[in-house]
């Protein structure tokens, strides 16, 4: 199985996912970023943005079937993935493998999301490139949560301002009771 951990730059996914693990041990975490990084040291990425790259969109889906088939283990994965047709290529390829995804979307005030944004450091040693990494997640907030009505049935929408141990154990609650929330 797959607990798809959605929602804006800032929204905590990556937090939960360690509070997720540090609970599930068994789980795997695989993120979707580290394709996208791979993929930008070997081609261009024109919009800036790598899941518009239709191979990373086919590596994710990939890789996250190939880990639960080779390891039998749950898999985490932290990711904002706010486009309906990449969520959709996505989704449908893990559908299509037999794959059961849960799938989670963190909603969070702007407010919000641009503190936590402005509270973290992406590239500490490159002040420059820090702070335009923090004006691409703040320009994708509105974009992210006008998504959240466009986002597969099945999503679970939680209050992403609770604490990483409730929201753990909201989504722990949710998988252990067996219902398949998702695509």
């Amino acid at each position: 199985m797959i607990v798809w951990v959605n929602g804006a730059f800032g929204s905590g996914k990556s937090t939960l996912v360690d509070e997720l693990r540090s609970r599930w041990p068994e789980a795997l975490i695989c993120d979707p970023e580290v394709v996208g990084y791979v993929l930008r040291e070997i081609v261009e990425v024109p919009t800036g943005d790598f899941q518009d790259i239709r191979l990373w969109r086919r590596q994710v889906a990939d890789l996250a079937v190939g880990l639960v088939e080779e390891y039998r283990r749950p898999v985490l994965v932290p990711m904002t993935l706010v486009n309906p047709g990449y969520a959709g290529e996505i989704f449908g390829a893990l559908e299509d493998a037999g794959i059961g995804v849960h799938h989670f979307f963190l909603k969070v005030s702007r407010e919000i999301l641009e503190q936590r944004i402005d509270g973290r450091s992406f590239t500490p040693d490159n002040p420059e490139q820090d702070e335009k990494v923090r004006r691409w997640c703040k320009d994708r907030i509105a974009l992210c949560t006008a998504a959240a009505d466009t986002l597969p049935g099945g999503t679970v929408f939680l209050d992403g301002e609770l604490t990483p141990q409730e929201l753990a154990g909201q989504v722990l609650d949710r998988v252990r009771a067996g219902g398949r929330s998702g695509v």
